[in-house]
């Protein structure tokens, strides 16, 4: 499979499903638009696609987003394949994100340090 190609679809996919929930068609209570796809992955016969999610609202926020997407995840697959005009649409996994918060805590952590030395 052609690399190109794969990351064109990974950003189509992610454009595609952000559209999705910001315009608040994916009906589901617990996916709202405070939510941020982080990462699309491809498998290399774009066979399947693995998206990444993160909300603001810390981690049982993120685990009830998955939870919501995950169910609605045949709809915008649908939706998707309409759009994108492929032969076969990716199959659709979500999986939470927390390197935000890591991120997050690391640098505090770094702060407090210096903070302590200083």
């Amino acid at each position: 499979m052609n690399e190109i190609r794969r990351r064109r679809v990974e950003s189509l996919i992610r454009g595609k499903v952000s559209n999705l929930i910001a315009m608040g068609e994916v009906k589901d209570p617990r996916v709202d638009s405070s939510i941020a796809l982080t990462q699309v992955k491809a498998a290399k016969d774009l066979a399947s696609a693995r998206i990444w999610v993160s909300s603001f609202g810390g981690e049982e926020a993120t685990a009830r987003a998955v939870k919501g997407l995950t169910s609605a995840a045949g709809f915008i697959q649908s939706r998707i394949g309409r759009e994108m005009r492929m032969r076969n649409t990716p199959r659709l996994f979500f999986s939470a994100d927390n390197a935000l918060r890591e991120g997050y805590e690391v640098n505090k952590l770094i702060d407090d340090v210096i903070k302590e030395t200083c």
